[in-house]
């Protein structure tokens, strides 16, 4: 459905030219939830206004369900308006001046052709069904709570009934609980009209929730692209594995090389040395970062299994969040973050064992 190839994207500031994009390649299947993520400046957002046509770019081919939209080497551009998109931008842009209907209405006027009265109403009037905004077609823009103009927005990107729909940061205005709702609201959305859909954002939780499949970018380049599910198990870089939920790092060398299926060997740290999940080609002395997540530590007493790596720590803080403990434990030279239920009785001070299991574990190269 989408297909970006060797897309180059540079632009001039005070400081000098930034190269924002730097040979990203995409391809996205028809009715695919694919989501950009990573920081800001990280070029995820210039990559989303090249593909809807508001950028130009410097080099490279995009195409959208099968006809190019942008070659460099072919000189061809064709503008936004003649793409079969519907965006939604992070400040949702709707017109303050017009009402819902209108604001709705409006792509639907300015489409090449005249149609018909009725027929732009039952567009409109089905577009705000599908975002839940029935009866609302006759209220000022302006008057619409966060929620229900992020939503007025989305109905203006789907009256059109484009074949792709592009997504910028929509939810980042909204406050934390109905930030949650939308998520899911969204995601069900465009999975019922079955529209291929590209979401930008720097937000993990969003990210890992709502995608087929996330691709991570940092410095204007994919860095690892993967279902959410393996880019948070097996993060390919210590980027990846920092950018995407809570990872501790213990830096060592390895001193036993992988054997057998699991590619589990082991890396001489300061904790001792921990058996893990080596990467591929990785040989006896290669210094590495051993990343393992708080939620798979836990204590020695809870439960152990043959082959796991045992270490002693003292617990230093201790915050309760509810559904769990975050503790923080010095380990030999490192400060660790755990992840414990909140039933478990341990306090600041105490010495402790914890179990981080290997094949949890995982060594990447530093």
């Amino acid at each position: 459905m989408i297909k970006i190839e060797n897309l180059h994207l540079s632009y001039q500031t005070d400081e000098g030219m930034v190269h924002a994009v730097r040979g990203v390649n995409i391809d996205i299947a028809e009715g695919q939830f694919f989501t950009l993520l990573g920081p800001s400046g990280c070029g995820k957002t210039t990559t989303l206004r090249a593909l809807a046509g508001l950028e130009t770019p410097a080099d490279g081919e995009i195409s959208i369900d099968g006809k190019l939209v942008y070659s460099g080497p072919k000189s061809i551009n064709i503008p936004s308006y003649r793409r079969d998109i519907g965006m939604v931008f992070q400040s949702y842009a709707i017109w303050p001046h017009m009402d819902v209907f209108e604001n709705v209405a409006f792509p639907l006027r300015e489409m090449g052709g005249r149609m018909p009265k009725s027929k732009i109403r039952d567009k409109v009037l089905a577009a705000l069904s599908l975002v839940q905004l029935d009866g609302y077609e006759d209220r000022p823009a302006p008057f619409l709570s966060g929620g229900q103009q992020q939503r007025l927005a989305l109905a203006r990107a789907l009256v059109k009934e484009p074949k792709v729909l592009l997504l910028d940061e929509p939810l980042s205005n909204l406050d934390a609980k109905l930030r949650d709702e939308m998520r899911t609201e969204l995601r069900d959305l465009v999975k019922r009209l079955g529209i291929t859909t590209v979401y930008v954002t720097h937000d993990q939780l969003e990210a890992l929730t709502m995608s087929d499949v996330v691709a991570v970018m940092e410095t204007g380049l994919i860095v690892q692209e993967s279902t959410p599910f393996d880019i948070y198990e097996e993060p390919r870089t210590r980027f990846v594995a920092a950018f995407i939920g809570q990872t501790n790092f213990v830096e060592g060398k390895i001193d036993a090389a992988a054997n057998g299926a699991g590619r589990v060997g082991s890396v001489a740290t300061s904790c001792g040395s921990l058996r893990c999940i080596l990467p591929d080609g990785a040989g006896i002395g290669d210094a590495v970062s051993v990343v393992v997540r708080p939620e798979d530590v836990y204590l020695a007493d809870q439960r152990s299994v043959d082959g796991d790596n045992m270490v002693t720590a003292e617990i230093a803080e201790i915050v309760f969040m509810g559904e769990t403990l975050e503790c923080t434990a010095i380990v030999g030279a490192e400060t660790m973050r755990l992840k414990l239920h909140p039933s478990t009785r341990v306090e600041a001070g105490q010495s402790i064992k914890l179990v981080f299991p290997a094949d949890r574990c995982r060594a990447l190269a530093s």
